[in-house]
């Protein structure tokens, strides 16, 4: 899959191309039914494409500090490619694309692309202070010669699959619910960073993980499949605060951390990067009074763990998607 960056001068690097539009974070269901339509469209000699944003629209527009996303960017062209799309295009957002009316977007953009066929969900809106709807598109882009198509939304139990209902179901740690608008599990894309090496002296050598900026399940313990050299490896995961150890006002974190124990794995992990994938919780963290009674009760996540990842159909659910 070739990825190009900005929207100028791109008319000879694209095969008059089939375009999907969007942030697409989190790549749900409602989001692949968009992208589908634009794959399904073999139309020979056409590039099949889509265009993205980053950083995430809402990061800019309301000056956040902590990211919006719930998929790095790194994250999202992997599945992009898995699905099979030609190209992706990524516009980084700025105040400057904020601004643009949608006939400037239209115009700039989506003409620079060189796009004549585009697919949208129907709640899709653009331009200055979203100002540009469905209805604003379509006579727009006939202006242009763009043929804007819409798509319905996905609905579970009557409500619209959105990335802020996932986002919301991922940070409040029902990873079993996010999985169904997903149709994967919940995964995070991160490296591995040093640190206290309090799962080594505990007997249970952790890999501590930066997430790439990326949302993920609240404070627990939860049995995941690591995606290690290639290969799905079970494991025990948990976002905390270790309160065993730094419970005391002075040495309290503020941050969580993210630890993976990969069961019957010791190879050094440092700076490698790791797809984790969420597929039980657990329990919620506690805080022991001792490090005995801590070592006896990860032994008991571990066979739990070992019982939820045996599924038949963990894996299954994974391959078609993982990015390692």
């Amino acid at each position: 899959m070739k990825v190009l960056y900005g929207y100028k001068d791109l008319r000879g690097k694209l095969a008059d191309p089939i375009v999907a539009i969007g942030i697409f974070d989190g790549i749900h269901i409602g989001h692949k039914r968009v992208l589908k339509r634009v794959l399904n469209s073999r139309e020979p000699g056409r590039d099949r494409v889509v265009v993205t944003f980053d950083p995430h629209p809402q990061t800019v527009l309301r000056q956040r500090k902590r990211s919006m996303r719930i998929m790095s960017l790194e994250h999202r062209l992997c599945i992009f490619e898995k699905m099979g799309l030609d190209a992706t295009v990524v516009i980084r957002f700025t105040d400057f694309i904020a601004r643009m009316t949608p006939e400037d977007f239209v115009r700039r953009v989506l003409r620079g692309i060189g796009a004549r066929k585009v697919y949208v969900g129907r709640n899709f809106h653009f331009g200055q202070k979203k100002s540009g709807d469905i209805e604003t598109f379509k006579k727009i882009g006939k202006r242009y010669g763009i043929d804007v198509i819409t798509v319905e939304p996905v609905k579970k139990g009557g409500k619209v699959v959105s990335s802020t209902w996932l986002r919301k179901l991922i940070t409040a740690g029902d990873i079993e619910k996010a999985e169904k608008l997903l149709r994967r599990p919940v995964s995070v894309l991160g490296t591995v960073v040093s640190g206290d090496r309090r799962g080594q002296a505990l007997g249970v050598p952790t890999a501590n993980i930066d997430p790439h900026h990326e949302v993920i399940p609240p404070p627990g313990v939860y049995a995941v499949k690591a995606d290690i050299h290639g290969k799905l490896l079970d494991g025990v995961l948990n976002i905390g605060f270790k309160p065993t150890f730094y419970g005391r006002r002075l040495k309290k974190r503020t941050e969580p951390r993210i630890e993976t124990h990969v069961i019957d794995f010791a190879e050094d992990l440092y700076g490698r990067s790791l797809e984790i994938f969420f597929i039980k919780r657990l329990r919620r963290e506690k805080k022991f009074k001792n490090e005995e009674m801590l070592k006896r009760q990860i032994s008991k996540d571990i066979e739990r763990a070992k019982k939820a990842l045996a599924r038949k159909d963990v894996v299954s659910k994974i391959k078609k998607y993982k990015c390692l």
